[in-house]
């Protein structure tokens, strides 16, 4: 639903604050904690929700959520149970937005009709499928926006003003600038570059730019969101799960407390980024 996303958005810009958008892997390491985690992400200080599709080949992402997602694959996690992840954070939440982040194989194997009718009646708001480009729009992305779902496009260094306009094209709900190119779980960039490329793929779009890779700490999520309307937050948080876990994979009675608690300290550095913005 557009309308959950743009009102987040809205009420964040009235607070004069970037967003917090925390990724993790439905059903790592189980079905249950990672429900469980995603219920005590809001509290914790997440305004946005990004929940990661496990599948074999995660060909972007670096090795920390590989293993999350191995973790959950082998946990017994399909795409079926990450959608009813959502379906039952939605009975007890209402109003944070949910995107659903992953590749599209596991969609085309799904059915892309079967599964946009399941993400709407699951109360998801968005999707970013990191595997298809622009030119790809109509498999997926067309049909998502006619049933009112945001599709969230990625921005890199590499993309060009030439380039800009077409993944722009068809992107709503917020462009996810990656901030560098390779895979996940990076080093933090140089927040005076991040500033600059916010600052142009603004000059080409009205709709908020966020961004990803490499935040680590309040101080991270701080730097980056004096520039940026959202500061996307995923390895560090998939790191914190895997910390928690025993020598098996299994969850330990610390596991959520892991997350939450870290969400709480990154929360910190997003809320005091307006200061920085406004001086």
């Amino acid at each position: 639903m557009t309308a959950r996303m743009d009102a987040r958005f809205a009420h964040l810009k009235a607070e004069g604050r970037p967003a917090l958008i925390t990724y993790f892997m439905g059903g790592d390491p189980d079905f249950e904690t990672s429900l469980n985690i995603m219920k005590a992400l809001p509290a914790a200080g997440a305004d946005i929700i990004e929940l990661g599709m496990p599948f074999s080949d995660p060909m972007a992402d670096g090795p920390t959520i590989q293993l999350a997602g191995q973790r959950a694959l082998k946990g017994g996690q399909t795409l079926k149970k990450t959608l009813q992840i959502a379906r039952e954070f939605r009975k007890t939440d209402t109003e944070t937005p949910i995107v659903m982040m992953g590749y599209y194989n596991p969609i085309y194997i799904y059915g892309v009709d079967t599964f946009l009718d399941e993400v709407l009646e699951a109360g998801i708001d968005g999707l970013i499928v990191v595997d298809l480009p622009p030119e790809m729009d109509d498999e997926l992305c067309i049909p998502a926006l006619a049933k009112g779902i945001n599709f969230i496009r990625l921005a890199t260094p590499t993309t060009d003003d030439k380039r800009l306009p077409k993944v722009l094209k068809n992107t709503s709900g917020f462009v996810y600038y990656v901030s560098m190119n390779g895979i996940t779980g990076s080093a933090l960039p140089d927040p005076s570059l991040v500033s600059g490329a916010v600052q142009r793929i603004k000059g080409h779009t009205a709709l908020p730019v966020c961004v990803g890779f490499g935040v680590k700490t309040a101080d991270h999520a701080q730097a980056i969101g004096a520039a940026a309307d959202g500061v996307v937050v995923g390895t560090a948080i998939v790191a914190q799960i895997a910390g928690s876990l025993t020598k098996d994979g299994q969850a330990t009675s610390d596991t959520v407390h892991a997350v939450t608690t870290f969400v709480k300290g990154i929360s910190t550095g997003v809320r005091a980024a307006r200061r920085v913005a406004a001086e």
